[in-house]
């Protein structure tokens, strides 16, 4: 909370920031290229480190470089898919935490227990004034998260998520 407000306070201060525009359902999925593009060097520098590997079978001098070459790559693959998936997990918990208050003050109840983590963060681009009834239907009907976005009429823009 205190790292969005001193955000806040930085962009205000800073009127250059380019803002995103109004957020709506076509344009609120965000993509970091850079992150995609590294994920394609990781994969392009594990094949030719197999490629390395696979030549030097038979020569004893360079099989232990070459396999090395592999496991620091495959490790570093790895490494960077848990680092997005641990990250994700976290934001996932803490939209969800946010939406079960939110709906707590709305309704004096909490989040029904039925929600999948995908609905309560399709749920989460709701106005306040239809999220109820949103939350009452994705939870009879075990709505598709997808459907759920489509049926936000007055969308409240995420732009926190990562």
């Amino acid at each position: 909370m205190i790292s969005i407000l001193l955000y806040e306070r930085f962009a205000a201060q800073h009127e250059s920031i380019v803002r995103m525009p109004t957020q709506n359902l076509q344009n609120h999925a965000q993509r970091v290229p850079a992150f995609l593009a590294l994920g394609f060097v990781l994969l392009l520098s594990f094949i030719g480190a197999c490629v390395n590997l696979s030549n030097s079978i038979g020569d004893h001098q360079r099989i232990y470089s070459a396999s090395l070459l592999v496991v620091l790559t495959l490790c570093v693959f790895v490494t960077a898919f848990f680092a997005r998936t641990f990250a994700l997990k976290a934001q996932d918990r803490g939209i969800r935490a946010e939406e079960n208050l939110r709906h707590f003050v709305l309704t004096g109840k909490l989040l029904p227990s039925s929600l999948s983590i995908h609905q309560i963060i399709s749920l989460r681009f709701a106005s306040d004034a239809e999220f109820p009834a949103l939350v009452a239907d994705a939870a009879s009907k075990n709505t598709d998260p997808k459907v759920i976005k489509e049926q936000v009429k007055s969308w409240r823009a995420d732009t926190h998520r990562v």
